[in-house]
């Protein structure tokens, strides 16, 4: 290698030692990209309709932004926030009628429960120490971050101030950043940007719809269910659902704590309730929304959830999809085209293997 490939290895290494130690920064600074990408977009949609400036086109977006926070801080969030206050008291209620109902089980096995077997069932105290140790390594201090609303105020803000500085001249930050790549590749650079760009449009609005529809059936079959708090319920289902995996699962506890105080049937009610509603989300509504889906498979999804948050914390796991979607546009385009088939495929990949002798010719 030569002096300057030495160098140039060795600013690449300093940089990546520097991100990692501002990590949380740069987490930030993704999702206010992320939000930027959304707003923009809007902003693009009223330019191309109303054939407005941008000037007068971003004071409508930021007016539209406005009015729903309006909306949501004086109509939703006090809503929730009341029976939100009530659900967490109500819940440990729940989770002690459950753990009653388990050690009864084990003391007192029904007829029909084969005696050996009774030995196998672990203590749920036991069991639900070692699930909590196994959410701690992966989730890292999840609950505590929220915790503090003194340091989610500070990064509320943070975000807003960085989504806002972008957002009135983003193409100077994207030529800021088009800039740190060689000049013979700045055009190719651009292009991969645009296509994260698309990937990230098609998500957010996949995964906004979803959410609607998640949290309005959910609202919906609890209210018809008898389920209390369901607002509060709906609400959260909504939210939780742009964690993929991890969040239809984390929605579910809570309603069903609280159906616990009702009746087992009832719980059991709701549990099938939000199944049915995870599939039918799943199979039909997102595939029938998201004209231009985001391919990732659910295995990779979930391995980039853990990733993510085990090296990145709480941000890492709120951020994962939308850091892998943005990966493997990079990976796509400028590893495997750019790189591995730079030469094209080989003449090996492009013909046939010989037929085998030991199965013969069809």
């Amino acid at each position: 290698m030569k002096l300057t490939d030495w160098i140039n290895l060795a600013l690449l290494g300093i940089s990546l030692y520097v991100l990692w130690r501002f990590r949380q920064i740069v987490l930030l600074i993704f999702a206010a990209v992320v939000l930027v990408t959304a707003l923009n977009s809007l902003t693009r949609l009223f330019v191309r309709t109303y054939g407005w400036p941008r000037d007068r086109a971003l004071l409508v977006t930021s007016a539209f932004v406005a009015l729903g926070g309006f909306i949501f801080l004086g109509l939703v969030f006090p809503l929730f926030a009341s029976q939100f206050q009530e659900l967490l008291e109500l819940t440990p209620k729940g989770f002690a009628v459950l753990t009653g109902w388990f050690d009864d089980f084990r003391a007192n096995p029904p007829d029909w429960f084969p005696d050996q077997d009774i030995q196998l069932i672990p203590d749920f105290s036991e069991l639900l120490r070692q699930v909590t140790n196994i959410s701690t390594t992966v989730f890292g201090n999840f609950l505590s971050f929220f915790s503090s609303s003194v340091a989610i105020l500070l990064q509320v803000l943070l975000l807003l101030v960085l989504t806002l500085m972008i957002l009135a001249n983003p193409p100077a930050y994207r030529g800021l950043l088009l800039r740190m790549f060689p000049s013979s590749y700045r055009q190719r650079a651009d292009d991969i940007l645009t296509r994260c760009e698309s990937a990230l449009m098609s998500w957010l609005g996949g995964v906004a719809l979803s959410s609607m529809f998640v949290g309005t059936l959910s609202f919906v079959g609890l209210i018809i269910l008898g389920v209390p708090y369901a607002f509060a319920h709906a609400v959260l289902a909504g939210m939780f659902n742009f964690i993929p995996n991890l969040g239809p699962t984390l929605s579910a506890i809570f309603p069903i704590f609280v159906a616990l105080l009702q009746s087992p049937g009832k719980a059991l009610a709701v549990l099938v309730l939000y199944v049915v509603i995870q599939n039918v989300e799943s199979y039909w509504f997102t595939p029938m929304t998201m004209q231009k889906q985001v391919s990732l498979l659910p295995a990779a999804t979930l391995i980039a959830q853990i990733f993510f948050t085990t090296f990145l914390g709480p941000l890492g796991l709120i951020l994962a999809l939308p850091l892998a979607v943005v990966c493997k546009t990079w990976i796509e385009e400028a590893w495997i085209k750019d790189v591995l088939d730079r030469d094209g495929p080989s003449d090996s990949a492009l013909t046939p293997p010989p037929p085998s002798p030991f199965l013969g010719h069809r």
